[in-house]
């Protein structure tokens, strides 16, 4: 990576310490649960019936079969856990009795029920949680295609640096109109639902382009073609399952919704690791359409963990009175959506820091033709190459640790002064590995190129903080989730520009896949260029340190 940035995304795309012990609790208590489900029914009604009315003890229940009504207790029970845990107490029932045999059927339920909750990272595993963290791992996992990408474009198709770095930004474009997902999804439920369908439709879509490119594609614009959609896929379950995300954080602490994004970026993170990890060797051992055809398979995850959303059915207006796209309602309320929405980011607050964004992120990158002179000039093998992507999977990592350490209490402004130069500075020592230098000095290409995107991807990660915690803090409120979603995707769209940008260097420099004798000057001119943005932090807000520490606090470390 020559400068340290983080990019849009190209073309990817604590259980209980003896969880076991809960069904043979389950297998040796039947007998005793049913007995206590038959005396708490018999003290419920009998409180009923002696309280008089308007009375605290007062309840009204149904009673439905014994069989319902334990799936139905133990539902309630399981997702209503993770706030008594939040509160310290166990698990209990919703009815209040008071005799003493009713006192411990509710004790024998505690003891169950506190056996069979599994939490990672604070969270309880329902099954809409295990949804969300599924289609978070997938989106990390997506990964395992990217080196098998760049190898397919370089050696199949025999492209230039210039035309894969196009490829790679035409490949982002779906990134770029994150919003309109949003609205979609909230606008128009399939079927009668807004999450669990779209889910599902994203990952058919993704298994199809990933297909289209293990059997069928043979040229640059399918391949292009196809990539894109591969993009849409992740781009669209993105933005679904944030909303998600959203949802269930509402109204919760700051302690539970961290928690929540811990376990969606750990997730992610994960999914990024195992991807990284068997990447490059998949390619060495059985070529880049394998590749394909196992990336096929992994968005029908997402349209599998679809089924466990907990979502109620929209109800769908009669015959007649849907809302098309050329309705006068639909236009008029999407006028207006788009009027807020524009009256919100030109207001001077909001534009500037902004435009420092789009800035910061546009400057020229040469990661295709680093990317052309290691394999082709160095030999470095697609295995070796999973294993820098597998350190720089864990570098990304120290970097969000290093921001959540050290920097989150920095002025933005400072934060952004002292990453900038030192990502162009250290950005120069690829010229070390360009130019032969490190040798030398006795440090061999593959570990110099380890350690060099190591220490990048830490900072570039660590830089990168910053942009999210910017643009948490000048989103107004009531329109939080659009506007965030709107200055990301302006950042994606910053770094399609850069993209691009370095795609015309490596042209105009005329770095070839054979021919790198320019290599060295553009690699140069693209770490200066990053230097640009920085006479323009006075567009930036005022520092206020306790602000940003609280507002990175609710941040979801996610880069897309």
């Amino acid at each position: 990576m020559a400068t340290p940035k983080t990019q849009a995304p190209t073309f990817s795309v604590l259980p209980s310490k003896i969880p076991f012990l809960s069904f043979f609790s389950l297998s040796a208590s039947s007998h005793s649960q049913a007995r206590s489900r038959r005396k708490r029914q018999f003290h419920v009604a009998v409180a009923r019936r002696k309280s008089p009315p308007g009375s605290d003890m007062s309840v009204s229940i149904s009673m439905p079969p014994a069989s319902s009504t334990r799936r139905d207790s133990e539902s309630e029970l399981l997702l209503d856990s993770r706030n008594r845990v939040r509160k310290g107490d166990l698990p209990t029932t919703n009815v209040e009795e008071d005799s003493s045999s009713s006192s411990k059927t509710v004790t024998r339920s505690k003891n169950r029920y506190s056996l069979k909750s599994i939490t990672c990272f604070g969270v309880d595993l329902t099954p809409d949680t295990i949804a969300v963290a599924m289609v978070y791992f997938v989106q990390g996992v997506l990964g395992i295609s990217r080196l098998a990408v760049s190898f397919y474009l370089k050696d199949d198709l025999h492209l230039d640096p210039a035309e894969t770095a196009v490829i790679t930004g035409f490949s982002s474009l779906p990134w770029l109109v994150k919003p309109l997902y949003g609205f979609i999804s909230d606008s128009f439920p399939l079927f009668g639902f807004r999450r669990r369908s779209y889910l599902v439709l994203s990952g058919l879509l993704g298994a199809l382009s990933w297909s289209l490119m293990a059997a069928f594609v043979d040229g640059k614009y399918d391949a292009a073609f196809c990539i894109l959609l591969g993009s849409l896929s992740v781009a669209f379950s993105d933005v679904v399952v944030d909303s998600m995300v959203v949802e269930r954080a509402r109204g919760e602490s700051q302690s539970m919704s961290g928690s929540l994004q811990s376990l969606c970026w750990g997730s992610s993170a994960f999914g990024g690791i195992v991807s990284a990890y068997f990447s490059g060797s998949l390619v060495d051992a059985y070529g880049v359409r394998f590749v394909f055809g196992v990336t096929a398979l992994l968005p029908l995850i997402t349209s599998a963990v679809a089924v466990l959303v907990k979502e109620q059915r929209v109800v769908v207006p009669a015959r007649g009175q849907n809302i098309s796209l050329g309705s006068p309602g639909f236009l008029e309320s999407s006028k207006n959506s788009i009027i807020e929405l524009w009256g919100a980011v030109k207001q001077p607050n909001v534009l500037l820091p902004t435009l420092f964004i789009f800035l910061w992120q546009a400057t020229p990158v040469s990661d295709s033709a680093m990317f052309f002179f290691t394999t082709n000039k160095l030999g470095f093998t697609p295995e070796f190459l999973g294993r820098v992507k597998l350190v720089t999977s864990v570098a990304s990592l120290l970097g969000v640790g290093l921001y959540n350490g050290f920097l989150k209490n920095v002025p933005l402004r400072k934060i952004f002064i002292i990453t900038t130069v030192f990502g162009a500075v250290l950005g120069m020592t690829q010229v070390l590995l360009v130019t032969g230098l490190n040798r030398q000095f006795g440090i061999s290409d593959e570990w110099f190129a380890i350690g060099d995107s190591l220490i990048l991807t830490v900072l570039g990660q660590a830089s990168f903080m910053p942009v999210l915690v910017l643009a948490a803090r000048i989103c107004p409120e009531g329109m939080e989730a659009t506007l965030f979603a709107t200055l990301m995707s302006i950042s994606n769209g910053g770094s399609v520009l850069g993209g691009l940008l370095g795609a015309g260097l490596t042209q105009l420099f005329g770095v070839t896949k054979d021919r790198f004798d320019n290599l060295a000057f553009l690699i140069i001119l693209c770490n200066l260029s990053s230097l640009l943005p920085l006479p323009l932090l006075g567009l930036l807000p005022q520092d206020d340190p306790d602000t940003s520490s609280k507002d990175s606090g609710d941040i979801e470390t996610k880069t897309n």
